[in-house]
């Protein structure tokens, strides 16, 4: 359960070598969260995490999880789950951003996009929603995208595997209203990390910490959407009812 101040005690993470996923578990720990399994590809990545966080003084265990093995999700999800029986959040972190131009020309790098950041994210969160709504509490937090509000040609694939995600896991959250359990999607912009390294910054573009703050100050607030930075809600909001002949003459 959450402590007192209302700060998660257990974390689980999908995606635990992320930068992202990262800077959010620090900051909690430095919030008193005790106890953290890291999921993921086996990845150096992935055990510097959790050194990290052992450094101050949490518990950690470190689990292999592939989001593209949709057969092993429900396992998964119970073997975790029995060594943690009680899950204050749930990180949903994975995802992929590739290569537009070569998921425009090659199928095969489309799929594995759209595999990842959408199929593999419903497989494994429909499990876990149904184990926050067994024990009547609990944060799923996804990590969606700016890009979901409105694809852009620049990265259209990725884009609208985002959108797709945003869309399954706020319908998740209405299917959750009302359990203890909830949703919080989380829309981050360009985020400076490794995966971003050598692109050309978008406006607002932020941080890993920046977006863990944001994180933070939505479990606080009980918030069902999370925009990082704040302003990216007014500027998609506009962006969004641009009528397409204007988007389209928009050099994004």
């Amino acid at each position: 359960m959450n402590d007192a101040f209302g700060w998660p005690q257990t974390v689980l993470v999908l995606g635990g070598g992320s930068e992202i996923a990262l800077a959010t578990c620090e900051l909690l720990a430095g919030k008193r969260a005790a106890t953290f399994v890291l999921a993921g590809r086996p990845s150096a990545a992935l055990d510097q995490a959790a050194e990290r966080l052992r450094r101050r003084g949490a518990t950690v265990e470190v689990e292999a999880f592939d989001a593209d093995d949709v057969d092993e999700h429900e396992a998964f999800v119970e073997h975790v789950t029995k060594r943690l029986p009680d899950l204050d959040l749930v990180l949903l972190a994975f995802g992929i951003l590739g290569d537009q131009d070569e998921a425009a020309a090659d199928h095969n790098t489309a799929v594995r996009i759209a595999r990842t950041n959408y199929l593999g994210a419903v497989s494994v969160a429909i499990p876990l929603a149904a184990r926050l709504r067994a024990q009547g509490h609990g944060v799923l937090a996804v990590l969606s995208s700016v890009a979901a509000e409105r694809p852009r040609r620049a990265n259209f694939v990725y884009g609208s595997s985002k959108a797709g995600l945003d869309a399954f896991a706020t319908g998740l959250g209405d299917r959750l209203h009302g359990s203890g359990a909830r949703v919080m999607v989380v829309r981050p912009g360009f985020v400076h990390t490794r995966m971003t390294e050598g692109m050309k910054a978008m406006p607002l573009s932020t941080t890993p910490e920046q977006v863990a703050e944001a994180i933070a100050r939505g479990l606080r607030r009980g918030a069902e959407t999370v925009w990082a930075p704040p302003a990216l809600r007014v500027l998609m909001s506009v962006l969004r009812h641009l009528p397409r002949a204007v988007f389209r003459r928009l050099p994004m």
